[in-house]
């Protein structure tokens, strides 16, 4: 229910003030009235008033409404179909929860529904779409819950654009012979509000036919009868107008009357009982019954030349044979066509013996044929290919003759109306909504309710899903393999790799995929990236579960059942047992022979990352310092030295096999090993040592100086001692 309040009786305005009790009866009076009026549209009241305001005129709620098939309608006034309105809405509980507008595919809101003066109104601003091709116009208010625990309330307010429409005819010429159609132009103001119809009117002395071609309006006349004849068009429009001070909603314009001369042809025209025929091998050899006006000089048993021309020569359209008078003065004849043939393109003269007797017409069309089979699916173009997917709305397209008498109809699927629907004797276009439940492969294409041999091949949507639903396995819980970009540094032994798959995330109820095809490329790598093993898994088939609305039609002895262990198809080298720092590289994607689109690929890469390494390293350092406590000096560098350590080296814990520049180690330390010097002060001696070494970091260098620093033991001194010094290493 509206609540509505009289103008005169109680104005409004935005900002609400005191009222007399004369206006608050003058309002209970009204809103009793509506609701005796219209109970069925009983609602709770949100608006104490709503103003829409276009360019030169505000409508208000309480004055500017009309009653359509019983309910209120708020009218206004547009001169375009995509006409911008400013919106003033005063709500009837300005302290209560905020208003907002529901959108809506009828108009697109420019500025959102914003409150002003404290909530005392609401301003927006709104454009239409298509005024005149959209029906059931409704704005639609909707208010949350408040504090107080009452429920959401909505008020819907329905919209009646009104326009006024003019059309007139002007025919240059107002002489018409029988049974020849002519054109005229009417002119309108608005000429896409104006309704308009292929069909005939029947019975009158000039049938008429009111069309809508490329945008212009024309009037198509056929006169029956001679003499001055007049033609009354009464025109309907798509919107209406308002009459009555506005009161009163009416689709019917005035009558356009024009007087007209009929005339006979030189020749009589002779009218016929069927104005289509179609050009087929039953008419052409058995004829067609036909009713004929009686020619008066009509011999019976009697076969007649019909051409296309009055002089002699024309070409032979179809050939008459009388069989019998009726008692209307009609005659009954068969008649068999040879040739194709249009009201619009000429006369047809009934002859005897090459001289022309009498006049008729009518249209002689090819058998309804379909040639070709055209489908654009949404967003792309015009395909041959007849696949359709289930749950779609697709553009149909039949090519081929005689298309445009014809009834068609799609087995078990919907045709929707649409705006741009075409209808030629050459090609029609269909909107076509194919349920998703549909259960059939093929969808047979009737005429008139006989198979035409044309059909849609219904096929299951093939397209890749993103590979969210692919999971990994590699000791944690499983997990999206799309969540995992770049390497990964794993620190523990990989004792498998399993991928998952969730069946269930693949269709939805807005959204269907159909199989996935996926191709896993796997390759294993040692510490210096050289290869150990690749091998590549073809056309792994992943089919959509029992929670897909189309589950029954992907059952598939290939669909994937389980999880993929890759130690199964791992050679001699399981992921247990790669080396250090060894990676582990699966590409997951989808097979490109499977899908007329790209899909997604997705890369995993593992590397066993350790910490620390242990290795025993011999080196020869070289002009070694050492000192023993309690010796007042350093002992003089002396030759090269033979070391054999084992050392812990650390890796850093952000870099792939980089090890930090320092180890530490422990071993042994034969001073002035290589010293073939004869001098008493070159000592030679076995240390055992506690070193700590800094080595350069250059992966290329095969020949490196670290720096040694650390102390030990002399066995043949029994002393501890230190020592400090550079050393020579060789990388093999």
């Amino acid at each position: 229910m509206f609540l509505l309040f009289p103008d005169a009786a109680c104005p409004v305005r935005f900002h609400p003030a005191l009222r007399s009790w004369r206006c608050a009866v003058a309002q209970l009076l009204f809103l009793l009235l509506v609701v005796s009026a219209a109970p069925t549209y009983a609602q709770v009241p949100l608006l104490r008033e709503l103003t829409l305001r276009t360019d030169t005129t505000r409508y208000t709620l309480s004055r500017h409404t009309v009653a359509v098939q019983g309910e209120p309608h708020l009218y206004f006034h547009y001169r375009h179909d995509d006409e911008t309105a400013e919106l003033l809405v005063s709500p009837l509980n300005p302290a209560g929860a905020p208003l907002r507008l529901v959108r809506s595919a009828d108009f697109q809101l420019l500025d959102s529904l914003t409150p002003a003066e404290g909530g005392q109104y609401y301003r927006a601003k709104l454009r239409f779409r298509d005024l005149t091709a959209t029906p059931f116009l409704r704005l639609t208010f909707r208010q949350a819950p408040d504090s107080v625990g009452r429920p959401p309330r909505t008020q819907t307010v329905s919209l009646l654009p009104v326009t006024r429409t003019t059309l007139e005819l002007r025919p240059p010429d107002t002489e018409l012979f029988v049974g020849e159609e002519k054109v005229f132009e009417l002119t309108s103001n608005h000429p896409k509000n104006i309704r308009t119809s292929p069909e005939w009117t029947r019975g009158q002395d000039i049938d008429y036919r009111l069309v809508q071609e490329n945008g212009t309006l024309r009037l198509h006349v056929l006169p029956n009868a001679l003499g001055p004849r007049l033609l009354t068009v009464r025109p309907q429009t798509e919107r209406p107008f308002l009459t009555d001070h506005n009161r009163r909603v009416s689709y019917s314009l005035p009558p356009l009357r024009q007087e007209f001369t009929v005339k006979a042809s030189r020749l009589r025209f002779l009218s016929v009982d069927k104005k289509e025929l179609t050009l087929d091998e039953a008419s052409r050899r058995r004829g067609v019954e036909l009713i004929l006006d009686n020619g008066r000089t009509f011999e019976l048993k009697r076969t007649y030349r019909i051409e296309d021309q009055e002089e002699a020569g024309g070409a032979l359209i179809a050939e008459l044979f009388t069989r019998q008078y009726l008692t209307n003065d009609r005659v009954l004849c068969w008649l068999r066509v040879y040739n194709l043939h249009r009201q619009t393109d000429s006369y047809l003269y009934i002859k005897e013996q090459d001289q022309a007797k009498y006049v008729t017409n009518f249209n002689i069309a090819p058998k309804t044929a379909i040639t070709a089979v055209s489908v654009r699916h949404r967003g792309g173009d015009w395909t041959s290919s007849p696949a359709v997917n289930p749950g779609e709305t697709v553009d149909v397209r039949l090519e081929g003759e005689a298309l445009q008498r014809a009834r068609f109809h799609f087995e078990d699927v919907q045709v929707v109306p649409s705006d741009s629907s075409v209808r030629t004797d050459a090609a029609v276009v269909y909107r076509v909504q194919v349920p998703v439940t549909i259960d059939k492969k093929r969808i047979t294409i009737f005429n008139a309710g006989q198979p035409t041999g044309h059909s849609l091949t219904v096929r299951e949507f093939q397209r890749p899903h993103p590979l969210d639903f692919v999971g990994v396995t590699f000791g944690e819980a499983p997990r999206p393999v799309t969540r995992f970009a770049g390497p990964i540094l794993y620190d523990r032994t990989i004792r498998d790799v399993v991928f998952s798959f969730n069946a269930g995330g693949i269709d939805s109820d807005q959204q269907l995929y159909g199989k996935q095809y996926l191709t896993f490329d796997i390759r294993t790598q040692n510490s210096r990236g050289e290869l150990i093993e690749m091998r590549t898994l073809d056309n792994v088939v992943v089919c959509p579960d029992g929670s897909s609305v189309r589950a029954a039609f992907y059952q598939d002895k290939q669909c994937q059942v389980g999880s993929i262990s890759l130690n199964t198809l791992l050679g001699a080298r399981k992921t247990y047992d790669l080396d250090d720092w060894s990676t582990i590289i699966v590409t997951v994607r989808h097979t490109p022979s499977q899908y007329q689109e790209p899909g997604f690929s997705q890369k995993l890469e593992l590397v066993l990352r350790r910490s620390i390494k242990f290795d025993i390293d011999v080196s020869f350092p070289g002009g070694l310092l050492t000192r023993i406590p309690g010796e007042k000096s350093y002992s003089t560098f002396g030759g090269i030295s033979l070391a054999m350590l084992g050392q812990i080296s650390f890796y850093h814990p952000e870099k792939i096999n980089r090890l930090r520049p320092y180890k530490i180690g422990a071993g042994f330390v034969a001073l002035n090993a290589f010293n073939l010097s004869n001098s008493q002060d070159a000592y030679r001696d076995l240390g055992v040592v506690v070193l700590g070494s800094i080595y350069p970091t250059r992966r290329e260098a095969k020949l490196t100086f670290p720096l040694y620093l650390g102390g030990g033991y002399l066995l043949t001194k029994g002393k501890p001692f230190l020592l400090l010094g550079p050393g020579i290493g060789v990388r093999l």
